[in-house]
């Protein structure tokens, strides 16, 4: 017989690698203020960014991870590599951040109007 996963327990895995690039829990105990509650379907979860984290910082490590990935820094890579970058960082969540445009254009030594260039032709 197959055990049934709680919808919480499902919701929580589901979310697990956004919740380490960002450096965050899922908290079982109460809430606490800055707590970030998701609900799905009636399901609601708590999220906990550690201390030694915040979310400005998940941009920076998502831009490293790129870089090594890529075998250089973003600024000193040809054209075609800096568009794969952004694809790479588009599918990671990285532009639903707060200006993650301008954080990118400054690490890749562009223009936010080129990011954005290359975000169009990522999502068309």
């Amino acid at each position: 017989m197959t055990e049934r996963v709680s919808p919480a327990t499902e919701l929580a895995a589901a979310l697990q690698p956004l919740l380490q690039r960002i450096g965050a829990v899922v908290v079982d105990d109460e809430p606490q203020a800055d707590d970030v509650p998701i609900t799905l379907h009636g399901t609601t979860i708590h999220v906990r960014v550690l201390d030694e984290h915040d979310l400005s910082d998940g941009l920076a490590r998502l831009i490293q991870t790129v870089e090594q990935e890529l075998g250089g820094r973003l600024s000193e890579l040809p054209r075609a590599e800096k568009q794969h970058a952004v694809r790479l960082l588009e599918e990671r969540g990285a532009f639903e951040m707060r200006r993650s445009a301008e954080t990118v254009a400054e690490a890749m030594g562009m223009s936010r109007f080129t990011i954005y260039n290359y975000l169009n032709r990522v999502r068309g």
